[in-house]
C-alpha cells in the first residue's frame, strides 16, 4: 500500500474487542478505495466516506470534496444528512425501546396511540392499521404527499398526514411510505411524552458517545457538514438543514428524515446493534463483546426486542422487510451479493446507506451527498452494492453466501 493510501486510510481499533487484540488485515482494501475513487471521479457524488467495522477494527476512507464550493476532503468526522437512515437509526430504535418497555404493542391499532388517524368515520379501514403495518410499509398509505406545499405549519402537516386516505387494504401491498413513518413518530412521541429528537439524544446517542449525531445541527458544525441540494423550493443551497422538504415543514424533526451523523458515529451504532444481537435469545450473532459505552447512562438493552425486529415479516407475502429495517433482496440490493440473509440495512435519498451482518460481525456505512447540487444525479445507486461487495471481498469472506 502506498504512503498516500496509508495516509488516507484511518484505521482505529474498535472496542468490539479487547485493546490488545490484533486488528484484522484487509489485504484487498485497495479494491474498496479504488472503486470509491472511481465513482466520485465519474460524478456519482461530490465526495463520499466508507466506514467498515469488522471483528474488532474500524476502517475509514474518504474521497472527493464536500461540495462544488468546498474542496475539503471528507473523512470519518464529516457530517452528512442521513435522509431515510433516520427511519432505522432513529425511529426504529425509538420504537424498539417503547416496545421493550411495554409502551407500544406492535399489533395494536395505530388509533390507540394516534387517535386522529381514525377520526374519519368514512374510512373505517384506517382503524385496522397496526404499528406492524407501518413498520413494514404495508399500511395502505400512499408513498408520499407534498406536505410542504399543501400546508404552512407543522400542526397542519401532521393533521394532513393523519387524514390522508388509504390507497389499499392494510397488509395487501408494499408501498414505501414516508407518511407511515411520520404517523409512527407521533405514536412514539405520544407514549413517551417527549419529542423524538430529545428522546434519542438522551437515551441512545448520548450514552453511545454519538456526539455528532443529532437533528437540527448547530451553526458551529457547518464547516464539517456536506451540502446537499440547491433547492428550488427554498431557493438556496441547503447545508446544515434537512434536505427533505416534508421534514423541513415539520421543523426539521421527524422519524422519516432529519438526522445528521458521521461514519464514526454510525459504526458505534452498528457495533451496539451487533452487541444486542449477540445477546439475543434466539439465533444470536457470534461477535466479540463490545464495550464502547462512555461513562454515564447506559443505552437500553434491546436484545430481546431486536430479535423480533430483525426477522423478515413476509408482510405482504413476499416482502423482504423486517420491522423498520430492510434485508437483502435477491436482486439489485444495496447490500450487494454477499451479505448474509440475516443482515439488516437501509438507504437514504441523499446518498447514504448502512448494512449490518451478524454472521460476519460486520457493519458497513456509506455516506455521500449525491444530491449536490441536484437530485437529478442518478449515478450513485449502483455504487452502494458494489462497495458492499468489495468490502466482503476484502475480508476474504465472499464465499459465505446468503
Amino acid at each position: 500500500m502506498t504512503p498516500r493510501l496509508l495516509g488516507l486510510l484511518a484505521l482505529a481499533a474498535s472496542a468490539c474487542a479487547a485493546p490488545s487484540s490484533p486488528a484484522p488485515r484487509l489485504p484487498q482494501w485497495r479494491g474498496v478505495t479504488a472503486l470509491l475513487d472511481s465513482a466520485i471521479a465519474a460524478g456519482a457524488a461530490p465526495g463520499a466516506v466508507v466506514g467498515v467495522s469488522y471483528r474488532g477494527a474500524h476502517y475509514y476512507y474518504g474521497t472527493g470534496r464536500l461540495g462544488l464550493d468546498d474542496p475539503t476532503r471528507p473523512d470519518s468526522t464529516t457530517i452528512y444528512d442521513l435522509a431515510s437512515l433516520t427511519k432505522v437509526i432513529g425511529l426504529t430504535t425509538a420504537v424498539m425501546m417503547a416496545v421493550s418497555e411495554g409502551r407500544l404493542v406492535i399489533d395494536s391499532p395505530v388509533v390507540q396511540y394516534v387517535p386522529a388517524f381514525g377520526a374519519d368515520s368514512t374510512q373505517p379501514l384506517r382503524r385496522t392499521v397496526t404499528l406492524r403495518h407501518l413498520l413494514t410499509h404495508s399500511s395502505g398509505l400512499p408513498a408520499f404527499r407534498l406536505l410542504y406545499k399543501e400546508t404552512a405549519t407543522r400542526a397542519e402537516a401532521l393533521a394532513l398526514t393523519d387524514t390522508t386516505r388509504l390507497d389499499t387494504v392494510p397488509g395487501a401491498r408494499y408501498v414505501y411510505s414516508d407518511l407511515g413513518a411520520i404517523i409512527l413518530t407521533q405514536a412514539v412521541e405520544a407514549v413517551n411524552g417527549e419529542r423524538i429528537d430529545s428522546l434519542l439524544a438522551r437515551r441512545v446517542f448520548g450514552p453511545l458517545g454519538m456526539r455528532d449525531t443529532r437533528y437540527l445541527p448547530p451553526a458551529d458544525w457547518l464547516p464539517r457538514i456536506a451540502p446537499t441540494e440547491n433547492d428550488p423550493w427554498r431557493g438556496r443551497m441547503i447545508r446544515g438543514e434537512v434536505h427533505d422538504e416534508n421534514a423541513s415543514r415539520l421543523g426539521g424533526v421527524s422519524g422519516h428524515a432529519g438526522l445528521f451523523s458521521t461514519a464514526t458515529d454510525l459504526l458505534h451504532f452498528s457495533d451496539w446493534i451487533l452487541a444486542q444481537w449477540s445477546r439475543a435469545p434466539e439465533a444470536p450473532a457470534t461477535c466479540p463483546p463490545i464495550e464502547n459505552t462512555p461513562p454515564g447512562d447506559a443505552p437500553p438493552d434491546l436484545s430481546r426486542t431486536l430479535a423480533r425486529f430483525v426477522l423478515r415479516q413476509n408482510l405482504p407475502p413476499g416482502s423482504d422487510r423486517a420491522l423498520g429495517w430492510d434485508t437483502p433482496s435477491a436482486t439489485g440490493s444495496s447490500a450487494g451479493h454477499f451479505f448474509s440473509r440475516r443482515s439488516i440495512g437501509h438507504t437514504g435519498f441523499t446518498g447514504t446507506s448502512i448494512w449490518i451482518d451478524p454472521d460476519r460481525c460486520l457493519g458497513v456505512v456509506l455516506l455521500s451527498n449525491r444530491v449536490h447540487p441536484t437530485r437529478e444525479n442518478a449515478r450513485w445507486g449502483p455504487v452502494r452494492g458494489l462497495v458492499a461487495d468489495r468490502v466482503v471481498e476484502a475480508l476474504g469472506e465472499a464465499g459465505l453466501k446468503r
